[in-house]
């Protein structure tokens, strides 16, 4: 008998649900979306679960992000920036050390990161606090270290398509392995101005 997957959170898009074990985002585990740069609407892939997380009380934590959409960005997608902490951290330990506060708070729906190169004994104490939360854990990461080992129980690389579309190949997933791209299109994968980046220092940032 094939080990229960357990249930994952909705992406939004239905397609990319199909493709995952869980039908949805990993919950108690690490996701890494790979990207070779940022900018061409990839963070409007967690619109959705940053608007429709459960509890209307819980924080999302955003962890060193080069760039953030505005305010009535956020508000058009439907996430409360009043319920959003930005976290500024230059070093990699000083950004796993954030996450790691993070997820265990337990007041957070869903913790975001962006990290470059790291000791995987970091990964590990995040993938170790991760389970212990039950919560999401996004990490967008550079593409080249997709060739690189890691704990995370999904890797999806991210990048740009025509017309506005985002393609996704799925590197890592529980299960069996995927062997076609996905191509999603909707609001904001074509980064237009609303959605555009901006420097991550205009909104109001909070230290854990």
């Amino acid at each position: 008998m094939s080990p229960t997957v357990p249930n994952g959170i909705p992406t939004g898009h239905a397609s990319l649900d199909a493709a995952l074990p869980g039908r949805g985002w990993p919950v108690g585990e690490m996701t890494e979306l790979l990207t070779d740069c940022s900018g061409h609407g990839e963070l409007s892939l967690l619109m959705p679960l940053l608007a429709g997380v459960e509890a209307e009380s819980n924080w999302r934590v955003w962890v060193a992000p080069p760039h953030l959409p505005g305010v009535s960005a956020l508000a058009a997608a439907g996430v409360r920036s009043r319920q959003l902490i930005v976290v500024q951290a230059d070093t990699a330990g000083e950004r796993v050390w954030a996450m790691r506060q993070a997820l265990r708070s337990g007041v957070c729906s869903v913790v975001v990161g962006w990290l470059d190169h790291v000791d995987n004994a970091l990964l590990r104490r995040l993938q170790l606090a991760v389970r212990e939360a039950a919560i999401p854990l996004i990490l967008f990461r550079p593409l080249q270290l997709a060739q690189q080992a890691s704990p995370a129980a999904l890797r999806l690389q991210l990048s740009a398509s025509t017309a506005g579309m985002l393609r996704i190949d799925i590197l890592k997933r529980r299960g069996a392995p995927a062997n076609q791209p996905l191509y999603l299109q909707g609001a904001g994968f074509d980064a237009p101005p609303a959605m555009a980046a901006t420097r991550c220092a205009a909104p109001p940032a909070l230290a854990l």
